[in-house]
């Protein structure tokens, strides 16, 4: 993956999280664009982001993308995170300023569009849903529409410790809290507004079931990406270089991180190593 890079068409992608969350927006992405290449960063060493003060934030994932820029060079960033998007975005388009950056956020606007009863649910971490973006966004698509957001921070940290050894009881029953405390709320949309929940899509889904409805915004990403990777130019059809998955902090990887490696088809590596 670190081979000569002979024009921006062949250039990688770069994909951001504070940890596992944005791999089903990878996956995604990957499997409508194989020939792309793409370094998927998972930032262990500040996990959680949804409890850090937003210009603090927004500061570590400048430094971070600066390093990857200087090393990969990439044609496109995805920050594959809502709470990195609504704290560093703006940050991050001002200070790289040739470098496009595709933002994750709640997928509130087809939320809104869809709901019957007019109360949509939004979870997310602390970060996301105390940001007033949520309600501008729900104001600009739905002004008739009751917001009801909840922070999962112990769903963040469910899904990223402990969700590749969990049972299925164990993961409806982490799902189940949220769920409940909608339906009292009369809620019949439900967005996913974290990342790693997608790891959790089906059993919310099933939960829900029949009364709601739940939205993410995994498509709506990657056609993003797309349009902004057209005149970008795309690799040719072949066999791409491997994609990588590196991992922030100097501890040794713990034995989760080659599951994900292995199933998403990636290359582990820590990032202190090859920078």
């Amino acid at each position: 993956c670190c081979g000569i890079i002979r024009s921006m068409s062949d250039s990688p992608i770069l994909f951001l999280d504070s940890g596992i969350g944005g791999l089903a927006y990878y996956r995604y992405f990957h499997a409508r664009n194989p020939a792309e290449t793409i370094i998927y960063l998972a930032d262990r060493l500040n996990f959680p982001y949804g409890t850090k003060e937003r210009t603090g934030l927004a500061a570590v994932i400048c430094s971070l993308v600066e390093k990857l820029h200087h090393k990969f060079r990439p044609k496109l960033v995805v920050i594959a995170c809502n709470t990195a998007s609504v704290s560093a975005l703006d940050t991050l388009r001002a200070t790289f300023r040739d470098l496009p950056f595709v933002g994750t956020v709640p997928a509130v606007k087809p939320a809104v569009q869809e709901s019957r009863t007019r109360r949509i649910g939004v979870l997310g971490t602390e970060r996301t849903i105390e940001d007033p973006y949520i309600a501008r966004l729900a104001s600009r698509y739905g002004q008739d529409c009751t917001i009801t957001g909840l922070a999962a921070p112990e769903l963040v940290e469910f899904v990223e410790h402990g969700i590749s050894g969990a049972t299925a009881l164990e993961r409806r029953r982490a799902v189940l809290p949220f769920i409940e405390q909608f339906r009292r709320c009369g809620v019949d949309a439900v967005v996913l507004g974290c990342t790693h929940f997608l790891f959790l899509r089906e059993e919310f889904a099933q939960a829900g079931a029949p009364e709601m409805r739940i939205y993410d915004s995994v498509a709506g990403v990657a056609r993003r990406a797309e349009l902004l990777l057209e005149p970008l130019g795309r690799p040719e059809s072949g066999t791409p270089q491997r994609s990588l998955l590196l991992v922030t902090g100097t501890m040794p990887l713990e034995g989760a991180w080659l599951h994900y490696a292995q199933s998403f088809d990636l290359e582990l590596r820590l990032l202190q190593d090859i920078l």
